[in-house]
C-alpha cells in the first residue's frame, strides 16, 4: 500500500479580518481593531501552497465558509432583508457582526480528526469534524465542514464520515489541532497522540488559571471510538496548564509531529515522561524525540514566533522539512534555536523554510493550522472527487480568483457592508464550480 500525506490548506475567506475574537490566542487579541488585506491573505496562503508543491509535497485545497453567516444571525433574532440584518447587528451586538463574519476555517487543522485507513478496523479512512463548540465563530462552521469533506471523500467504501460530538463543553473538540499521529512511515501502523486540556468528568482538578482549556479528555477518546482505535494505538496526554495559561491555545502551537518524530516545547506535556514513555511503548518503529528545552525557546518567544505551529513534512529519502512562519526569524533566540539545536542535532530535520503567513499570523494560525493532514493509499487518492488536488493550472485559476473578487482592504466597520455579502456570495459559488465540490454551502442548498 502507497500511503502519502496530502496538506489540504484553508482558502483564506473573503471576510478575513482582525476582530479578536479568540480569548486565549495572543495574537488574535493583540491585533484586534486593525485593518486586514483579504487579498494578500488569499494569496499569502496560496503561495505557500504552491512553493510546498513545487517542492514535492502533495497539496490539496479547502474552501473558505460562507461568510458573513446570515442564517446564523436570524435565528438570533434579526429579521428583515440582507442589509436590515447586517445595519441591526451592527448597531446592536457587533460582536456577533465579527463572529459571524470571521474567516477562521482557513485554519483546517481544526477542521477535522482523520484516521487513515491503514490503522481502522475496517480499512477507510474515517473523518470527524471537529464541533468546535468552545468559541461561537467557530462553532458555525462543522456543518458546511461535514459537507465539504463528504463532497471530496464522497466513496463510501474507501472513507467513513462521522457526525461532530455533542456541542457541549464536556466534549468541547478542537480537531487536529490536538492530534498527532506517529509512525516510521505513512503506510505503518500508527499511534495516536492525543492532547486535552481538561477532564469533563473527574481528573484532579488541575487546570489553567487564566486562559480556558478548549480540548476535552473525553472529546479525544470520543473520536478515538468513533474510528475504532484501540488501547494499543493511542495515548492521551494532557496539556502542561502553563503553556495554556502563556497563549498556547492548541497543542499545535507547542508541538508538532511526523512520521517518528516530535518536535516539541519542553512544557509542553504535564507528564513529559509519561507521554514519551507511552509513545515508545506502543509505536513499532523507534521514537524520535526532539526537545526543545525553556532555557533555549522561552513560552513567550514560542508563542509569538510559532516555531511549534510549522509544518514538519517528510522528504523521500527520510529527512524532514521544517516550514516555519518569518516570525521566527524576528526573534534571536527562536532563529538561533533553529540552527543551533534542530539543524545542528542528531534528529532528520534537515532543512528550515521560511514562509511569508502574516495575515494570518496576526489573526493567530502559523503555517500548521492553515493545513489539515490527511495520509491516502493510492486507491483512496484515485477515488478523491472534485478538483481540490493542487496543480499549476488549479494554483493560477485561483490566484485569478482571488484578485478577481478579494477586497485589498477590510477594517471591522466595513463587515456590515451589504455589498460585502454580495461579493462574498458570488466569489463561493463560481469557487465550487472551480472545484467541482457541487452544492456544499447554504446558500446554494436552498
Amino acid at each position: 500500500m502507497s500511503m502519502r500525506e496530502i496538506n489540504f490548506d484553508g482558502l483564506v475567506g473573503p471576510t478575513h479580518n482582525y476582530s479578536g475574537l479568540a480569548h486565549g490566542n495572543v495574537a488574535s487579541m493583540s491585533h484586534e481593531g486593525l485593518v486586514a488585506n483579504p487579498r494578500e491573505a488569499a494569496l499569502q496562503g496560496l503561495e505557500k501552497m504552491k512553493s510546498l508543491m513545487d517542492s514535492g509535497y502533495a497539496q490539496g485545497v479547502l474552501p473558505p465558509q460562507q461568510r458573513p453567516d446570515l442564517g446564523a444571525l436570524r435565528e438570533l433574532g434579526f429579521a428583515g432583508s440582507d442589509a436590515r440584518v447586517l445595519a441591526r447587528a451592527a448597531d446592536e451586538a457587533p460582536q456577533l457582526l465579527r463572529a459571524v463574519c470571521s474567516a477562521s476555517s482557513m485554519w483546517t487543522a481544526n477542521a477535522a480528526t482523520v484516521t487513515p485507513s491503514v490503522d481502522a478496523p475496517d480499512g477507510r479512512a474515517h473523518f470527524t469534524p471537529a464541533n468546535l463548540q468552545s468559541s461561537f465563530h467557530r462553532y458555525l462552521e462543522p456543518t458546511t465542514t461535514g459537507r465539504v469533506l463528504a463532497s471530496i471523500f464522497a466513496d463510501e467504501a474507501r472513507f467513513a464520515h462521522h457526525p461532530a460530538l455533542p456541542a457541549t463543553p464536556a466534549f468541547s473538540d478542537e480537531g487536529a489541532a490536538n492530534h498527532t499521529r506517529l509512525a516510521g512511515e505513512h503506510g505503518e501502523p500508527g499511534v495516536h497522540l492525543y492532547v486535552y486540556g481538561r477532564q469533563a468528568f473527574g481528573g484532579d482538578g488541575v487546570a489553567p488559571r487564566r486562559y480556558p482549556a478548549r480540548q476535552t479528555l473525553e472529546a479525544s477518546q470520543a473520536v478515538a471510538r468513533q474510528h475504532g482505535l484501540g488501547d494499543a494505538q493511542t495515548v492521551f496526554a494532557q496539556q502542561h496548564p502553563e503553556a495554556i495559561d502563556a497563549g498556547v491555545f492548541h497543542n499545535d502551537v507547542i508541538a508538532v509531529g511526523n512520521g517518528p518524530v516530535l518536535l516539541y516545547h519542553e512544557v509542553a506535556f504535564r507528564d513529559e515522561q509519561g507521554t514519551l514513555d507511552a509513545l515508545r511503548e506502543r509505536m513499532a518503529s523507534p521514537l524520535i524525540p526532539v526537545r526543545v528545552p525553556v532555557e533555549a525557546v522561552s513560552l513567550e518567544d514560542a508563542v509569538v514566533s510559532y516555531l511549534f505551529n510549522s509544518q514538519l513534512l517528510t522528504n523521500p529519502d527520510g529527512t524532514m522539512t521544517l516550514v516555519v512562519p518569518g516570525e521566527c526569524q524576528e526573534r534571536e533566540a527562536v532563529w538561533r534555536c533553529l540552527q543551533d539545536h534542530l539543524l545542528a542535532g542528531h534528529n532528520p530535520i534537515s532543512e528550515v523554510v521560511v514562509k511569508d503567513v502574516k495575515q494570518s499570523m496576526r489573526n493567530g494560525g502559523g503555517p500548521a493550522c492553515l493545513r489539515l493532514r490527511v495520509a491516502l493509499s493510492e486507491a483512496e487518492r484515485a477515488a478523491i472527487s472534485g478538483r481540490v488536488l493542487l496543480d499549476d493550472a488549479l494554483h493560477g485559476e485561483l490566484v485569478a480568483w482571488v484578485e478577481r473578487h478579494y477586497r485589498d482592504r477590510l477594517a471591522p466597520a466595513d463587515l456590515a457592508d451589504p455589498a460585502l455579502a454580495s461579493e462574498t456570495l458570488a466569489a463561493l459559488d463560481e469557487l465550487t464550480g472551480i472545484l467541482r465540490l457541487g452544492s456544499v454551502y447554504p446558500f446554494q442548498l436552498g
